[in-house]
């Protein structure tokens, strides 16, 4: 979890930026996945989620007020260790230019966030949403949010096997059902994370 003292002053942060953020573009390039023609994860670390509360704090300049909403709003997106296992977590991005379209998709994927899992050969592991459902999922529109912030956990006893062993990341929703191989780069980055949790 991020404290007010992770968080660099903004004239601290503008004199590392350049050269961290070329860091963190390595980083997360490996840590994308797209699932489909419309759906892109972002999985998240301590790493990338410090960056985006930075760069929030760059962009609007809103002092210490600002820096506890973001750590608020930011640090359940940290992935951590815990009684079952290990955490990972992601931002799902709907990625759809046409406004005509992307209003379709998101009607027809209502309720996506419950159909998103990492499928091992011999086991499947759930992703739950962070945010409330209903808030991701609107009732009252019956569509689904262009954006998800998600979590599953790796039982401890499934870690060698998710990390070793031929997986995918799937979404079989209905009306859009696709997975992605999970990549050698990506398993080395949650390798990272959950040494870092042990």
């Amino acid at each position: 979890m991020l404290t007010h003292a992770d968080i660099l002053p903004l004239q601290t942060f503008e004199q590392i930026r350049s050269s961290k953020k070329q860091e963190i573009l390595q980083l997360k390039k490996n840590r994308r996945v797209a699932v489909g023609p419309d759906v892109t994860f972002y999985f998240e670390n301590t790493q990338t989620i410090w960056w985006q509360i930075q760069e929030m704090l760059r962009i609007e300049k809103g002092g210490d007020e600002q820096i506890t909403d973001e750590l608020s709003a930011y640090n359940p997106m940290i992935p951590g260790r815990c009684e079952k296992g290990y955490e990972i977590s992601a931002t799902m991005m709907i990625e759809i230019d046409d406004e005509v379209r992307r209003k379709v998709v998101l009607s027809q994927l209502f309720g996506i966030d419950q159909h998103i899992m990492f499928e091992l050969p011999n086991a499947t592991i759930p992703a739950f949403s962070i945010d409330p459902t209903e808030e991701r999922n609107r009732e009252s529109d019956h569509k689904t949010s262009a954006v998800h912030f998600l979590k599953w956990v790796v039982p401890a006893d499934k870690v060698s096997a998710f990390l070793s062993e031929e997986s995918y990341l799937m979404i079989n929703h209905p009306y859009y059902s696709f997975k992605a191989s999970v990549s050698l780069a990506l398993k080395d980055s949650f390798k990272a994370d959950f040494e870092v949790m042990n």
